[in-house]
């Protein structure tokens, strides 16, 4: 039980709480990013769902762990928004080296890209979606995506190594399209279908729902989800996930048995690493993650250095030729570390009271021009205009303040 948990001592007392049956019916996972949580959500998901007397064992072949360890099962519900594209980048890397290599390890790297892919796509299911006007877009990117994970199931043989190539691009262009698609949090409409879905009694085993970055939740979706957590149908599962305890609602946390996940140490971030990826770096999991950025950090930050460089010489900047250099933020941290790099020159400012009041406005704006591309659904083109604006007005209004950056 809790196998694939690594460095991490939380599972140890969910298995003892779900072994001595105490598991209770809404829980919330917390700790820092990296930290294992969803691993563990999905892996509690499988263990409560286990048809065996002896549950627990990560080799048991029973239906219902078969569909859970491959993402695959109907009792199972993943909400939330997460940066999803650079796990499936490096799950890539990792499973197409192995193929190449005859690597003994093949099997798992092909498993572990399959569920990276899972983790998105499972955020796309019908049953959250219901009543959305981009279902049948939805549908139609996931069942294409769907035939080319089908060309590298475990069932099938993989001879020609240059079409399964193909369909690993065809994969990254179908995960991007959904990427897009995704809300920066969750809408309540799909806590409303998921409360709905909840209700239906399972004929197999328990159900799960799992809902990532819970303190991102808007005011309205907190209310929905507060009645249903206080009363959790009996064979229904809530798992909440937050990197911060502390920004969830009291009344929330009030209804949900809280597991402490810890920050790994970089030494033990380092042997995560080395132990499911096969490969050696020596930074954190998220430095290594960030190394598949398909525009690596520094374009970024010259991009965002140009930008603010620009408005503070009261110039207008190429903000076209800017995105494009920046392949329009896919995937959307992107747009995130372009918009910290441009925070750290701004906070240079910080000399004088001027200086300070333009930051705290500035720091506002950057807020905005993010939550317009994640929340709003504005392009990035259009939400970097309306920073050009913004940042403008700031120089203008304060004699220029921005100068000191050149």
């Amino acid at each position: 039980m809790f196998e694939n948990l690594i460095k991490q001592d939380a599972g140890k007392l969910i298995s003892s709480d779900i072994r001595a049956g105490k598991f209770p019916g809404a829980v919330l996972f917390a700790g820092p990013q990296f930290s294992g949580k969803l691993t563990a959500a999905l892996e509690t998901a499988r263990v409560l769902s286990c048809q065996n007397e002896k549950k627990g064992a990560w080799s048991c072949e029973c239906n219902s762990c078969l569909q859970n360890k491959a993402l695959t099962s109907q009792n199972l519900l993943l909400l939330g928004p997460r940066d999803c594209l650079l796990e499936i980048y490096s799950a890539k890397k990792y499973f197409l080296q192995a193929l190449k290599t005859s690597a003994p390890y093949i099997l798992a790297a092909r498993y572990f890209y399959i569920r990276s892919v899972r983790k998105l796509t499972l955020r796309f299911n019908s049953i959250l979606w219901k009543g959305d006007s981009s279902l049948n877009k939805i549908s139609a990117i996931i069942e294409e995506l769907n035939e080319e994970i089908e060309k590298i199931d475990l069932s099938r043989q993989l001879n020609n190594i240059e079409e399964i190539e193909k369909s690993c691009e065809k994969i990254d262009d179908f995960c991007k399209k959904l990427d897009n698609e995704l809300y920066n949090s969750i809408p309540v409409s799909q806590i409303r279908n998921m409360e709905e879905w909840a209700y239906i009694k399972s004929e197999n085993g328990k159900k799960t729902i799992i809902l990532e970055n819970a303190e991102k939740m808007q005011a309205s979706v907190r209310n929905a989800l507060l009645k249903i957590l206080e009363e959790p149908p009996s064979d229904c599962i809530f798992i909440l996930l937050t990197n911060n305890r502390n920004a969830v609602m009291q009344t929330i946390l009030s209804r949900v048995r809280t597991y402490n996940f810890s920050d790994r140490s970089i030494e033990e971030q380092k042997d995560v690493i080395s132990r499911i990826l096969h490969t050696d770096y020596s930074g954190s999991i998220k430095d290594y993650l960030l190394t598949f950025l398909p525009v690596k950090p520094e374009v970024l930050q010259a991009q965002a250095q140009y930008f603010i460089k620009e408005i503070a010489s009261k110039n207008i900047p190429d903000i076209s030729q800017l995105v494009k250099k920046c392949e329009n933020f896919i995937p959307r941290v992107e747009l995130k570390l372009f918009l910290n790099f441009i925070a750290l020159e701004i906070k240079n400012l910080q000399k004088n009271q001027p200086g300070c009041e333009a930051i705290a406005q500035a720091m506002t704006f950057l807020q905005k021009c993010y939550d317009n591309v994640t929340l709003y659904n504005l392009t990035p083109l259009s939400s970097l205009e309306i920073l050009l604006r913004d940042l403008s007005m700031i120089n203008i209004q304060n004699n220029g303040v921005f100068s000191a950056i050149l």
